[in-house]
């Protein structure tokens, strides 16, 4: 069976990368152009509901995949009406707010490296117009045939993507000592006793005349030692 088969709540422990550019194109396997490769010999719903469905695809190539497939939709002969049956394609991000080094930087990051989400009718032709985009390993499927998501699942990953508020990243933990670089407290080192994700700060232990005092911090305000 040439198409992925995996439970979609395998999704959610699919490994966390951070954002990154576009893979380069390489050579080797994952070069291959997909469009080259005949539809496997698996069954191929038909049918007119409009759902959206997992795509598997190399890691690194989302966004490539994504474009591909949206330039081979208005591609097609205008009788095909492929346009109304492949409607769009998502790479489900967050933005992610990394703290390094006393600097702020936002950057996008993919929720479910090496898959991509397409809202389409499955039809034996929009199924093969997906399936030999270059990059496409298959769907997410159960048995031969590939698994819409269910409106529930759907909504949650849209809604994580239109969060307003970035998610702060940082790499501060109970225990480390970091150097104070801002503030009335500059210049002091101290141990990491608590980090609040939420309110962006962090509580260090800092010595005062051989006592120590706890001391609450943006975390703009302390770097690794």
């Amino acid at each position: 069976m040439d198409d992925q088969t995996q439970p979609l709540e395998e999704l959610n422990n699919a490994p966390q990368a951070a954002a990154t550019p576009d893979a380069p194109e390489s050579t080797g396997a994952a070069q291959t152009d997909a469009s080259e490769i005949d539809a496997p010999e698996v069954a191929k719903p038909a049918g007119s509901k409009r759902a959206w469905y997992v795509v598997h695809c190399y890691s690194g190539y989302e966004n490539k995949v994504k474009k591909g497939l949206e330039q081979r939709v208005k591609s097609m002969p205008p009788e095909q009406k492929m346009e109304e049956l492949i409607f769009r394609a998502i790479v489900p991000t967050e933005e992610e707010l990394d703290l390094r080094e006393g600097q702020r930087k936002v950057i996008q990051r993919r929720v479910f490296p090496g898959y991509i989400l397409v809202e389409m009718i499955m039809t034996e032709e929009s199924w093969y117009v997906v399936r030999n985009t270059p990059g496409v390993t298959g769907f997410v499927s159960s048995g031969d045939k590939p698994t819409p998501l269910r409106e529930d699942e759907v909504s949650k990953i849209l809604q994580r993507m239109e969060t307003e508020q970035p998610k702060v990243r940082v790499t501060y933990r109970p225990g480390q000592v970091v150097h104070i670089i801002d503030g009335p407290f500059a210049d002091f080192r101290g141990t990491v006793d608590e980090v609040n994700m939420e309110k962006g700060k962090v509580r260090v232990m800092v010595s005062f005349f051989g006592r120590d005092t706890p001391v609450e911090l943006d975390l703009l305000q302390v770097q690794k030692v």
